[in-house]
């Protein structure tokens, strides 16, 4: 094998360990809020773009709806704007709600 293509599979394998550990992050720790878990979604492109300069597209149709599927289990948006929320909802008003049924 060439070190060229060693050196792409070393950042490909990286990468997978950043996204692996990112989403397990995501899915199991309980405290996070909305703009922190964006925030994860956020720094894990970065490294993408780190390792892979160029390669954004590819992230994107790979690894964000991945992540966003994560974040819309998490963080349910109740209510919207066409007003049919909760009876407690005001019409046009978003509410947050945890996966864990607190309101944030």
């Amino acid at each position: 094998m060439n070190e060229a293509l060693k050196e792409e599979e070393r950042r490909l394998r990286m990468l997978r360990f950043v996204v692996d550990i990112n989403h397990a992050l995501l899915m199991q720790q309980t405290d996070l809020t909305l703009r922190e878990s964006f925030d994860i979604l956020k720094n894990t492109r970065q490294a993408a773009r780190n390792l892979f300069p160029g390669k954004d597209d590819v992230f994107e149709l790979i690894y964000t709806p991945r992540f966003l599927r994560v974040i819309r289990e998490r963080f349910l948006i109740a209510g919207g704007c066409s007003g049919k929320g909760p009876a407690n909802t005001a019409p046009g008003t978003l509410r947050v709600v945890r996966f864990d049924n607190s309101i944030g």
